[in-house]
């Protein structure tokens, strides 16, 4: 589904050494694999997963998604390939804080009309009942714990059902319990859904939650 070929990123610096972010690394994943990268700040890790996502274009190296090389495509494709393809969590939950839940929930369908309207509400009631927070449709982002936010991040990230999901410290400003409820809730989408899930972490503990184990230090991966 997602393969990197030799993939580098080097940011150039003006009065200091280019930092080199990811050195030629290569990987292959494969449909409905739960993938969880871990390393110390600054190893390269989330840069590695915004060069998948296509929010960073490679220095060096391929980045293909079901077969196409992603910065062969438009601007315009390649928004298209992130919205309907892809669902995001971030570290910190970036909800718009004067919509509703359920409002920010929807938010991704705003690009792509196309969509029954009324299908994709209720999609969204769906999927917040899911995410335990039936009861919070029409509640406002800061009435909201950390968790329960994360929670509509989650909902908000697989309202276009997407085939991949990404997931980039997800759990990191969260305590332990609230941790792993939400890991619970990556799981079960990833067991019921078949959706491919690509996280990176910096917390060891999180690696049982996955189906495979990666890490990385200095833009590389290593044993």
């Amino acid at each position: 589904m997602i393969t990197l070929d030799h993939v580098s990123k080097i940011y150039p610096m003006d009065q200091a050494q280019d930092v080199q972010a990811v050195h030629g690394v290569s990987l292959t994943i494969n449909r409905g694999e739960f993938i969880v990268i871990t390393g110390r700040s600054g190893s390269g890790k989330t840069t590695l997963l915004n060069l998948i996502a296509g929010l960073a274009r490679p220095t060096a190296g391929k980045v293909t998604i079901q077969d196409q090389e992603i910065w062969d495509l438009t601007e315009k494709e390649l928004a298209h390939l992130r919205n309907r393809t892809m669902g995001f969590v971030f570290q910190f939950p970036s909800l718009m804080p004067s919509l509703t839940v359920l409002d920010n929930v929807l938010l991704p369908v705003l690009f792509d009309p196309a969509q029954n309207t009324r299908d994709v509400k209720q999609r969204a009631i769906d999927l917040l009942e899911e995410v335990g927070l039936a009861d919070k449709l029409r509640a406002f982002p800061r009435q909201l714990s950390a968790g329960q936010q994360q929670r509509v991040v989650i909902a908000r990230a697989l309202i276009n059902q997407p085939e991949i999901l990404l997931a980039d410290e997800p759990t990191s400003d969260l305590d332990e319990q609230t941790e792993q409820e939400i890991m619970q809730l990556f799981k079960r989408f990833h067991t019921e859904l078949g959706v491919t899930v690509l996280m990176v972490t910096h917390t060891n503990e999180l690696i049982a939650f996955g189906t495979r184990a990666l890490r990385m230090a200095s833009g590389v991966f290593v044993n």
